[in-house]
């Protein structure tokens, strides 16, 4: 902002925003910099009321592919460069792959994410995808099926499609700038191509970001506007859980103020998205559980997750409806008839992943030479 431009009001800017007019990313950085956090987690509440979804979504994931990925992300603890675990050649059995989706079913969730560790899925394995995909479409016709597969192409994307997918999940994780400083084994545009593939395959989009990986806020909000111009309708919130022998393993978390001021970042420049509270939220407090959600945080994924412990579904459940939300169809009826018996994940693989009350322990890597410097 110059001096000579007129100071917006956040009120009125907020109700703008509501009206339809998009929130600049000047305008966003100055009321960051004069607004106290209650007033903007007030606003962003308003906003998320006014043009999101008040239903909350959820969703579950297995890991169906662990281990030996090329890739160097500094935060990964599949990556080959900082895991001496040998990659599994194979995708997750249909055995178990069903037999978490049939705990999902049974815990009120409809949809279910297959995500596999590496670059992307060898032409072989992408067969197994499709004839995976097929097999839990016929089994669970009422089941959203969802895929994080990598960097693939319009053409296998589409075969996926017409197996049954409905979405497909790349995070682009952070701004371009930063994605450089914490991976260089592909691009954070190539990520966005993409997504792009998926979205001309007719697939639904999801990608959100990974926070607390040496990123500055001037990141978070370069990486909510570029989803916002790839209008994508589900964002996660991942938020790091630091693992021995990767390059952040020593990282400092994020303060409480940190993550709730990127609640609002995303809600503000993304009034309509689903975001979705995902990875890392196991060290979050209560009180910034319900104020997220009061912020605009409207979905989840529950249970575990790939490498890292998750979170209580009943826990999960009691603080959307704290922060007001109304729960899906399948949720009530999952909640009328009592949730299953808790079960835990399997330690070594972290799968399946429906969890009532999760008591799995990060899994065990081990590093092969220096931990990289970044």
């Amino acid at each position: 902002m110059t001096e000579t431009t007129k100071l917006p009001d956040f009120d009125k800017t907020i109700d703008a925003l509501i009206a339809g007019t998009p929130l600049s990313t000047d305008t966003l950085q100055y009321f960051l910099e004069t607004v106290p956090l209650n007033r903007l987690i007030e606003g962003a509440h308003r906003v998320t009321e006014s043009c999101a979804s008040t239903t909350f979504n959820t969703c579950a994931i297995i890991n169906a592919k662990a281990d030996g990925c090329s890739c160097d992300c500094a935060w990964c603890a599949q990556s080959r460069h900082w895991n001496s675990t040998p990659a599994e050649t194979s995708l997750v059995s249909e055995e178990i792959a069903e037999l978490g989706a049939d705990r999902v079913h049974r815990h009120g969730i409809r949809r279910y994410s297959l995500v596999t560790a590496g670059r992307k899925l060898s032409p072989r394995v992408t067969r197994e995808a499709t004839d995976l995909l097929v097999s839990l479409h016929r089994k669970f016709p009422d089941m959203e099926l969802c895929a994080s597969f990598g960097l693939m192409n319009e053409k296998e994307l589409t075969a996926l499609k017409d197996a049954g997918l409905i979405r497909y999940h790349c995070n682009l994780e952070t701004s371009d700038a930063h994605f450089r400083k914490v991976c260089t084994t592909h691009t954070r545009d190539d990520k966005i191509a993409t997504l792009k593939a998926a979205r001309e395959a007719g697939l639904e989009l999801c990608s959100g970001g990974l926070f607390g990986i040496g990123e500055a806020e001037a990141d978070r909000i370069e990486l909510a506007e570029t989803l916002r111009d790839l209008e994508i309708p589900s964002i996660p919130l991942n938020f790091l859980s630091p693992i021995a022998g990767t390059p952040l393993a020593d990282q400092l978390p994020l303060s409480d103020e940190e993550i709730l001021r990127t609640a609002v970042i995303f809600r503000l420049l993304n009034p309509t998205a689903y975001l979705r509270l995902a990875g890392g939220r196991n060290r979050l407090t209560e009180e910034v559980v319900e104020k997220l959600m009061f912020a605009g945080v409207n979905s989840a994924i529950m249970g575990d997750f790939l490498t890292t412990q998750g979170s209580s579904l009943k826990a999960d459940v009691a603080a959307a409806q704290e922060a007001g939300w109304e729960l899906e169809n399948s949720m009530h009826e999952a909640l009328r008839v009592g949730f299953p018996e808790v079960e835990t994940t399997d330690n070594k693989t972290c799968r399946p992943t429906m969890c009532a009350v999760p008591n799995t322990k990060p899994v065990p890597i081990k590093v092969v030479g220096k931990k990289a410097q970044l």
